[in-house]
């Protein structure tokens, strides 16, 4: 479930495992490879932790989420990302012409940190996937919130958070020439703030009328959505910490990230 490929990339961002007592060795430390494949397990098919089947070979669902909380908290995602996108920026498959932003509505099972009412259904809970592609549609940031947050107040967060992405002779490249949203982000205020940035904001208008030509730059990030929710542990919030979902967020990043390298590098 891990190719060489990526695995050669995440075993050097990896932390060390503190030395254990000789005198109470305990049971002998999964390796991250093995306990890697239990996470993308789980994050593919959605099952719930403590079910996963033993017999894998992948270690505990207990034993894959303390190693996924470890590793979020050591920053391994945004590394990986990083590392990623410089090799997609040093081939030249970055398009920086523009980037194109949306989000995504998830119904969550528990109430907890960026968790809120549901716009559809106050009385459930839910949370928001806020992503920001390139001009082809790979993710460069991707951020959580509740479900009763306005798309547009995750912009300026997005847009910050984007890494410097090297990979070339000079200096990081960090912003796009345009930015594309739709009409959940038509306020006049952050499209200052978006020019501040040296971006040029191409967002649809309210009561304009369809047919302006922005969704055929637009359909990228909707695609790019679609492939996050095809992971089924992101179709459904089930993790109370948010600090877990996001990490599950930043997994499947580099992973849609991966596949863009293997195709274009």
């Amino acid at each position: 479930m891990v190719p060489d490929g990526l695995w050669q990339r995440i075993e050097p961002l990896l932390p060390q495992p503190a030395p254990r007592d000789p005198r109470y060795p305990g049971r002998k430390r999964i390796p991250d490879r093995q306990v890697l494949c239990g996470i993308l397990f789980v994050l593919h098919t959605g099952i719930q932790w403590e079910f996963l089947p033993q017999e894998l070979g992948f270690g505990s669902g207990m034993t894959c989420w303390r190693r996924l909380e470890e590793w979020n908290r050591a920053g391994v995602w945004q590394k990986l990302h990083e590392v990623l996108l410089a090799e997609l920026h040093g081939a030249g498959k970055l398009d920086w012409s523009r980037a194109v932003i949306d989000s995504s509505h998830v119904r969550a099972a528990r109430r907890g940190p960026k968790s809120g009412p549901s716009p559809v259904d106050r009385a459930r809970p839910g949370s928001k996937h806020h992503v920001l592609t390139e001009g082809a549609g790979i993710p460069l940031a991707v951020s959580l919130t509740g479900g009763n947050r306005n798309d547009v107040t995750e912009l300026e967060a997005l847009l910050d958070a984007i890494p410097l992405v090297r990979g070339r002779r000079g200096r990081p490249r960090q912003r796009p020439d345009e930015l594309y949203g739709d009409r959940a982000y038509d306020h006049d205020k952050y499209r200052k703030k978006v020019r501040t940035k040296g971006i040029r904001p191409r967002i649809a208008r309210r009561g304009q009328p369809h047919g302006s030509g922005l969704g055929k730059h637009r359909w990228v990030v909707e695609r790019t959505v679609a492939w996050y929710h095809g992971m089924k542990r992101l179709r459904i919030r089930w993790e109370r910490r948010d600090d877990i979902h996001e990490a599950l967020l930043g997994l499947a990043t580099c992973i849609i990230t991966w596949r863009n390298v293997t195709r274009l590098c």
